[in-house]
């Protein structure tokens, strides 16, 4: 299996029967399959709670699940990946979406890009490696009317790329709307593009595990490198390798809306004053002193995907009780805490020990999570979730290596 085959989502009849219907198309030259293709097969399709479609996915972990939240596939668009997103609008501005799928994120960018411009040009970069995904978005009908615009450009290069055979999308895309859509592996794009271009880049996979290489610190050291001081990448994830990574690469990051999940996604920028909000702090003492915030790596970024997963599992394995404290029963959040509850405490103190923090209540503990002492939800350009992780991890290592001096 190829790394398009094995890296697409969606549901293995539907991908089969899109393909089906776009090689007829190119065959016969007849409209029908396409106009006909959603009544025909909708329950493939999975209505959402504010009207718009989502698909199922294909079976991952015996489950299948949908491509976007039941709440709303094209409200989530414009709460997690437009509503954050600080755009001048008397400027130009250019957005990289990555995983664009049917195509959402692109149509909320432009949507509020028609409602709050004048003379300015919007530009979007769409990357999506499955054909079957993107020929998705041509057969739901469109949540919004600028859906219309991105069918358009999606329609465009899959006839270029001999996937589609007719020009059955009506509307135009407005002059000063530019959408460019690749479809490839995402990582063989970004090291094509231009240095500091985007004002924002929308992040989009299915999920971490299915797409490790696509949340890998080698990735984000390229969006570091192509996105604008300014600029402001968008994820739903709250994962804690893939924040960890973030910083890594150079970012500042914060806490994403809440919509559809328990947890707030997360965001990121070069600039600590485009982000407003604090993660939650036990997200940062777990991402600086556990090992679950070690991140996903992909040198070279082309790497697969189980190999990525079984060299994070593998580095995580080395780093507890040497580097990381271990992330078991959660041990760095009671750090500085005094516990009730005797069985847990034995099993954090003895995760502790090994770090050479005597207790939840030692000199070591407290020094080690001091900065939180300070936490404020509203980040500043000094107070904030990058500066107090960094500081937690050059105090881990300081008590680690017995180079801890009580004041």
């Amino acid at each position: 299996m190829n790394y398009e085959e094995n890296a697409r989502i969606i549901n293995d009849d539907i991908f089969d029967l899109v393909n089906s219907c776009f090689d007829l198309e190119k065959s016969s030259r007849n409209n029908e399959g396409r106009v006909n293709f959603f009544d025909t097969y909708k329950n493939y399709f999975v209505l959402t709670d504010d009207g718009s479609y989502s698909i199922k996915s294909k079976e991952i972990n015996h489950k299948v699940e949908t491509l976007h939240t039941s709440t709303g596939a094209i409200s989530e668009s414009f709460e997690k990946f437009i509503k954050p997103m600080k755009f001048n609008y008397d400027e130009n501005i250019a957005i990289l979406d990555i995983c664009a799928g049917l195509g959402y994120n692109s149509s909320a960018a432009i949507a509020d890009f028609i409602t709050n411009s004048s003379n300015s040009n919007l530009t979007i970069d769409m990357v999506e490696i499955s054909h079957a995904t993107l020929a998705c978005g041509l057969l739901v009908p469109s949540p919004v009317k600028e859906h219309d615009i991105t069918k358009k450009a999606i329609e465009r290069e899959l006839i270029a790329q001999n996937y589609a055979g007719l020009n059955l999308e009506k509307t135009e895309i407005p002059e000063n709307i530019d959408i460019n859509v690749y479809i490839e592996d995402a990582r063989q794009t970004v090291q094509r593009l231009k240095d500091n271009t985007y004002d924002a880049i929308f992040l989009d996979p299915f999920s971490q595990n299915m797409a490790p290489e696509l949340f890998s610190l080698e990735f984000f050291k390229e969006f570091r490198r192509v996105i604008k001081d300014d600029g402001i990448v968008a994820t739903y994830t709250s994962s804690a390798p893939v924040r960890d990574a973030f910083i890594e690469a150079g970012f500042y990051i914060g806490l994403g809306p809440i919509f559809g999940r328990k947890q707030g996604g997360t965001l990121a920028s070069p600039n600590p004053l485009m982000l407003e909000t604090s993660l939650p702090k036990n997200d940062e003492i777990r991402i600086a002193l556990s090992d679950v915030g070690i991140p996903f790596r992909d040198p070279g970024l082309n790497n697969s995907s189980d190999y990525i997963l079984e060299q994070r599992t593998e580095e995580r394995h080395n780093a507890r009780h040497n580097t990381k404290i271990s992330s078991a029963v959660k041990t760095p959040i009671f750090l500085a805490c005094e516990m009730d509850d005797e069985k847990l405490k034995r099993r954090v103190e003895r995760n502790l020990a090994k770090m050479n923090i005597p207790s939840t209540t030692s000199d070591e503990a407290h020094y080690i999570v001091e900065c939180e002492k300070n936490y404020h939800e509203k980040q500043d350009s000094e107070n904030n979730s990058r500066n107090r992780i960094l500081n937690m991890k050059k105090r881990l290592k300081i008590v680690k290596m017995g180079d801890y001096v009580k004041t």
